[in-house]
């Protein structure tokens, strides 16, 4: 078999992608974010993320940094709305090393509160660094405007009111409620025999006991239609336009991750990028994307341009949408379209890190492997109608809801 699955009593699950390769690609992730934290708390799984490469009860900041970094190795983590996950690329000799360092910072570290200081700092500087980008942070406004009164709608970052107030003991709080070892996922990419990666889990990960809190996450609600402009210090306007949309278990979500893909996709030949950048110059940056959750989904389109040229941007952007709703596409579009998405997927598998953390998001999410041929076969029975409906709902004027940030009057 290409994977194979390793169930650990106390509920932490593994997967082996089992290749040829000197390099090893692991991660650990966790059923576990922003979207999971509670009001006067915002940030407080961002703030853990940063704390886990401090100190534990057996290293301190500078040995978990060096620990990997001695042998070439690299250790790295991100927070999402809905995970937590650390990563790891080393040598095929040291795949030892980098599951002791994740079993290590992931259930010992001690939180100490100088290091929390230091954090704090640096993580108030990156709010500020995020400020400062428009084009960054009106992704999170907009989600903030779609999800409110969930937890999806506010920033992976938090705020920083919350951040200063931060004990070691909101940290523990959230560890406690959130860390489910049957929501904690390890997924290796390498060459070993599932006997020794077996072995080597067993040592680190066997002795953590089990501890299984009730996960329940607020349960998002449609919100109305909305259009909200907000002035701002900046020289060009930046604009999302889009809509709720449908959660991973939605079968309609592989047609509109086509869709998606067709219209402001990877690559230039995207629908909105030849009509608005390319034949009217009108926008440097234009995209859409399609983000999915485990019960919604967001899709949006994102521009950028000089404050003379938004309206037509906006009426070109329109336009496109209008035709896919009223006309959808036909045959030999779709068939293009399906090459093209299919053959973007398939290069995307050689990031090996990319691949194996979806994989173990795939176990979380379905309690099993999606796989190549999985996701193909679903593009390939797409119909044009199938994707006319979509394009019907989640393009619905009634639906769509904008952000604009506009610069500031003299």
């Amino acid at each position: 078999m290409e994977y194979e699955i390793i169930r650990l009593d106390n509920g932490i699950r593994a997967v082996l992608h089992r290749q040829a390769s000197q390099i090893t690609h692991t991660c650990l992730v966790v059923n576990a974010g922003a979207r999971d934290e509670e009001s006067g708390k915002f940030g407080v799984a961002h703030f853990i993320e940063h704390l886990l490469f401090k100190e534990t009860e057996r290293r301190s900041t500078q040995q978990i940094l060096n620990y990997l970094e001695a042998v070439g190795g690299d250790l790295n983590a991100y927070t999402t709305k809905e995970y937590t996950c650390i990563h790891a690329s080393v040598l095929k000799p040291h795949l030892s090393r980098a599951l002791d360092l994740f079993e290590d910072i992931i259930f010992h570290s001690t939180f100490p509160e100088d290091e929390m200081e230091k954090e704090k700092g640096v993580i108030a500087d990156e709010m500020a660094s995020y400020l400062d980008s428009p084009e960054d942070s009106i992704v999170d406004d907009y989600e903030d405007l779609i999800f409110q009164n969930s937890g999806l709608g506010h920033n992976i970052l938090g705020l920083e009111q919350d951040l200063i107030g931060f004990k070691k003991d909101d940290l523990q709080d959230f560890l406690i409620k959130n860390y489910n070892t049957e929501e904690i996922i390890i997924g290796i990419t390498g060459d070993y025999d599932l006997r020794t990666v077996e072995r080597l889990l067993r040592r680190y990960f066997e002795p953590i006991q089990r501890h299984t809190p009730l996960h329940q996450r607020t349960q998002v609600t449609l919100n109305s239609s909305a259009h909200v402009e907000i002035a701002k210090p900046i020289n060009q306007v930046h604009y999302m336009l889009g809509a709720q949309a449908y959660g991973i278990h939605d079968d309609r979500k592989t047609g509109l991750l086509l869709l998606n893909n067709m219209l402001g996709g990877i690559g230039m030949s995207s629908i909105l990028n030849l009509s608005v950048r390319e034949k009217h110059g009108i926008a440097y940056t234009i995209e859409s994307n399609y983000t999915l959750f485990s019960d919604t989904g967001l899709f949006s389109i994102y521009l950028g341009t000089d404050v003379e040229k938004v309206k037509k941007a906006k009426k070109l952007v329109f336009k496109e949408l209008d035709k896919l709703r009223e006309k959808g596409v036909s045959d030999q579009q779709l068939q293009r379209a399906k090459n093209k998405f299919k053959g973007q997927i398939a290069l995307a598998e050689e990031n090996r890190m990319s691949m194996i953390i979806a994989v173990a998001k795939n176990i979380i999410d379905y309690d099993r492997i999606i796989t190549l041929e999985d996701v193909f076969e679903r593009i390939d029975v797409l119909t044009k109608e199938e994707m006319l409906h979509i394009a019907q709902d989640i393009f619905d004027d009634k639906k769509l809801t904008s952000l604009t940030f506009v610069p500031e009057e003299d």
